[in-house]
């Protein structure tokens, strides 16, 4: 008799403590995650993780919630109306530079997708002086690095978001994302050759970009709801190297619902670049690691190009 009530007490006991213990994820305050752009394929493993679930398995609350023109991602961040964004990594940098501590809590990137497009089949680095157009947004940093070891004097004309500018004649040459600007030229008939497109990643400027990132103040506060946030987002893009068609009926989803003008053909190009490109060129593996040596590379660029007060080290960027 003794034995059943002591058994009738316990399992009271831990039904009103399952009333009052909630899951994880009830319990951490939602991580509203804004990647740097409007939606587009650049973004699909975060989609898919919502998406399929990921996150809710994770025990993770993630909204994702797009920039806009007038709201940077960066701006969402410092105003604490976002807790993750996705920055390049020379961007990062000159953004812990300027006194906001950031960490990346996951690394996708690991080669850099910036081009040069030059007009008329010139080669960029003959154009020295040129109109090039830079996006007004920022990520062009290495760009401008670049431009100054290399001696080449550019103009910079700063463009909001697409490649009209140049298309219409008015620069000499433009930035471009190989996954992005360059499939726009294209589509738009431009004429692409080995001799008028300068790859940065083949010329000594391998840098990575994309990565998420969040202030060190709240990695600190949060450090598992961030683990499992970043576990459950790389298991999103794992799962979308693993299925591209069905990943792109899901950018295609997000695209229609946030009325970005695009193309189904332009996202599948988009898709398949950024899953090249974050694939190590040494290891053939995809790492989603921030590497030191490019971390360094940069760091070392950007100081004695006078884009950077300090070095930035791999230390202070991964938690």
């Amino acid at each position: 008799m003794i034995n059943n009530t002591r058994l009738f007490i316990t399992i009271t006991l831990l039904t009103i403590l399952g009333m009052w213990v909630k899951p994880a994820a009830a319990q951490d305050e939602t991580i509203v995650f804004t990647p740097q752009w409007t939606a587009q394929a650049q973004f699909a493993g975060y989609y898919v993780a919502e998406a399929k679930g990921f996150y809710r398995d994770a025990g993770v609350n993630v909204r994702i919630e797009h920039p806009s023109s007038t709201q940077p991602a960066m701006s969402r961040l410092r105003k604490n109306e976002c807790q993750a964004t996705t920055l390049q990594l020379c961007q990062a940098m000159e953004i812990i530079d300027g006194g906001i501590p950031l960490v990346n809590i996951l690394q996708t990137s690991m080669n850099n997708a910036m081009v040069i497009v030059s007009a008329r089949d010139k080669d960029p680095l003959t154009q020295k002086g040129a109109r090039v157009g830079i996006w007004s947004v920022g990520f062009g940093q290495l760009a401008i690095c670049m431009s100054i070891q290399e001696n080449l004097d550019y103009e910079w004309i700063r463009f909001a978001q697409n490649v009209n500018l140049f298309i219409s004649g008015a620069l000499d040459a433009t930035l471009a994302m190989s996954y992005n600007e360059y499939y726009q030229l294209i589509q738009a008939g431009m004429p692409i050759t080995d001799k008028n497109v300068y790859r940065f990643c083949d010329h000594g400027y391998n840098v990575q970009e994309d990565g998420v990132y969040m202030t060190r103040d709240y990695y600190r506060k949060h450090p598992d709801q961030a683990r499992r946030f970043a576990e459950a987002s790389r298991r999103g893009w794992e799962w979308a190297a693993e299925h591209p068609d069905e990943t792109l009926e899901i950018v295609m989803e997000y695209v229609d619902r946030e009325r970005v003008a695009t193309n189904r053909v332009m996202q599948r190009l988009m898709l398949d670049e950024v899953l090249r490109l974050q694939v190590d060129r040494e290891s053939g593996q995809r790492e989603f690691r921030l590497r030191p040596d490019m971390v360094q590379q940069a760091s070392h660029l950007m100081v004695e190009n006078v884009m950077l007060g300090r070095e930035i080290t791999h230390k202070e960027l991964v938690p």
